[in-house]
């Protein structure tokens, strides 16, 4: 999809040259890579024109929750979808021997899903208690 036209107003027509020091270079080129800028002279133009400039920081104390909350939504996810392969050999089961035993096997599958969920929980609540600290 192309970019949309700039208005005639908000074009850039003045062309300025500046040069910096290398400590000056490596604080926008760093400013750059955790911004929301796609250069650094979006970045500069930014500064004169004393715009916000939006920075994403990722917190590393964050790493070990949420793997553990993709591992928890892999295996539940994985869990469904054999409850629902259950029920459809439960649907197409040809005699009552064959619906109960096809019962039997969800009812093992949908006891797992306990462990799981709890730990899902413990996880969001101590996620709620740090952003309820910060804020």
């Amino acid at each position: 999809m192309p970019r949309p036209k700039i208005e005639e107003k908000d074009q850039l027509k003045h062309l300025l040259r500046i040069r910096v020091n290398e400590t000056v270079y490596k604080r926008l080129t760093k400013l750059q890579k955790s911004s929301d800028c796609r250069s650094i002279c979006e970045i500069a133009r930014k500064i004169l024109s004393k715009e916000r400039i939006t920075c994403f920081y990722k917190d590393v104390s964050m790493n070990g929750p949420m793997e553990e909350l993709a591992l928890i939504r892999k295996e539940l996810k994985a869990i469904g979808i054999n409850i629902n392969q259950q029920t459809h050999h439960f649907h197409i089961a040809a005699n009552a021997r064959e619906r109960a035993y096809y019962v039997e096997r969800t009812a093992k599958l949908y006891e797992g899903i306990d462990g799981k969920v709890d730990n899902l929980l413990v996880i969001v609540a101590q996620l709620a208690d740090k952003w309820l600290l910060r804020s």
